[in-house]
């Protein structure tokens, strides 16, 4: 039996090997992955390759063994999501696996999002499946915002049409603990988390944390969000993603990436990482 990441070369993939790997043997712990020459270095630590890709079923069939815990983390190719789920949770169910986690979005069915569509339809795949299932609604990353400050320090400004809206967010680490913690432990079968940070902010509030660390005058300007689109869409987004992160700024305005039941901290074991410590993290490089 074997603990298998998916995507594992991804950001939030490499951060659960890392926990993975604190708390368990490498000869225990399976990334599947694209490429071996991408993952290398996760070999080199002792961790188990497994060659296969989520567009080709076939090459899936590999990927899992009978007592498998698989995490089968979000494909990041939006509107072809399904499709490429589906194909891993049919090769895991085929190998038998034990448990299969999904990393899929707060709220689940009462979130109307764009984002939201292809995860809860692939959260009733999973339950059709028959497999025992843990869901893992995650939240947004603080990275989601972090990721962007070298632009927001250059133009002065962050930009979106969330409103007055709020964000209950953590690290992407915080995110990767809860999963080891699910895939380390016991009595997680058939189980929904909505994982989210302890506390709330919204993006006023945000660009005031930013340029009270930066020193730099930084302000929150709410666009419509067709203007928004555009403004994603011109900083090279596709279409596709430009139109899924804007209409999500709809959903915060509406609430719902604001939830705090505290699922993640407990999971975790500790309070979550709160958005003026990435923020920190990031002005440091």
């Amino acid at each position: 039996m074997s603990i298998v990441v998916t995507g594992a070369t991804g950001q939030l993939g490499r951060l659960v090997i890392d926990e993975l790997l604190a708390k368990i043997p490498a000869d225990l712990v399976a990334a599947v992955v694209r490429s071996a020459e991408k993952a290398a270095d996760l070999a080199s630590r002792g961790v188990e390759l497994r060659i296969a890709d989520y567009n080709d079923p076939r090459t899936l069939k590999g990927a899992f063994h009978a007592g498998d815990k698989v995490l089968l983390i979000s494909s990041s190719e939006v509107g072809v999501r399904v499709p490429q789920h589906t194909a891993v949770v049919e090769a895991a169910k085929e190998a038998g696996a034990a448990l299969l986690a999904y990393t899929g979005i707060l709220g689940g069915p009462a979130t109307t999002m764009l984002l939201a569509r292809e995860h809860n339809a692939t959260e009733q795949v999973i339950r059709d499946s028959g497999l025992p299932y843990t869901l893992l609604r995650n939240g947004w990353y603080n990275e989601n915002y972090t990721a962007n400050l070298g632009a927001v320090l250059a133009h002065g400004a962050v930009v979106g049409s969330a409103g007055d809206g709020r964000v209950a967010s953590a690290s992407r680490g915080d995110f990767a603990a809860a999963a080891a913690a699910v895939l380390t432990g016991d009595g997680h079968e058939n189980t929904v988390y909505e994982l989210s940070g302890d506390t709330t902010w919204s993006l006023t509030e945000y660009a005031a944390e930013v340029a009270r660390q930066s020193g730099k005058d930084i302000a929150y300007t709410e666009l419509p969000v067709e203007k928004y689109r555009e403004v994603l869409a011109n900083a090279g987004f596709p279409a596709t993603i430009a139109e899924a992160l804007s209409d999500a700024d709809t959903g915060i305005a509406r609430g719902e990436l604001a939830a705090t039941p505290g699922d993640l901290s407990r999971l975790i074991g500790r309070p979550t990482t709160p958005i003026a410590d990435s923020v920190a993290a990031a002005l440091k490089g």
